[in-house]
């Protein structure tokens, strides 16, 4: 009886440490593939451009101004009208609850510009 008690504790403590260096393994993994995403973002405009304005933009025109939400499909033919309420006209985001903070404001004209340089 007590040999099966040793082999049973030996098991768990095998399977134990085995599963903490996997689980080890993964965070590490983790770490690395948001080191390269957050440098894919970096370096695609669009990709953190549409993030914004899915957060911050579609959020209200979904509910008040249907015609005009923001996808990865379309958002490049409103680049010109983003630019003008946002920047010219200082229109966009309506109201006190959403505002772009000034890292937001850099990557939509980063986007902006890479649109009108094309």
């Amino acid at each position: 009886m007590i040999f099966l008690i040793k082999i049973l504790i030996l098991s768990i403590r095998i399977f134990s440490v085995d599963s903490m260096d996997t689980y080890e393994s993964l965070e590490a993994n983790n770490k690395i593939n948001e080191r390269y995403a957050s440098g894919f973002l970096s370096q695609y405009p669009p990709e953190k451009a549409f993030q914004i304005l899915d957060a911050k933009c579609n959020v209200c025109h979904r509910r008040k101004n249907k015609n005009r939400i923001f996808t990865k499909v379309n958002m490049n033919t409103w680049a010109n009208d983003i630019y003008e309420q946002v920047y010219v006209r200082k229109r966009m985001p309506k109201g006190n609850k959403i505002r772009l903070s000034s890292l937001e404001n850099q990557e939509l004209l980063s986007w902006i510009s890479s649109i009108k340089n094309d």
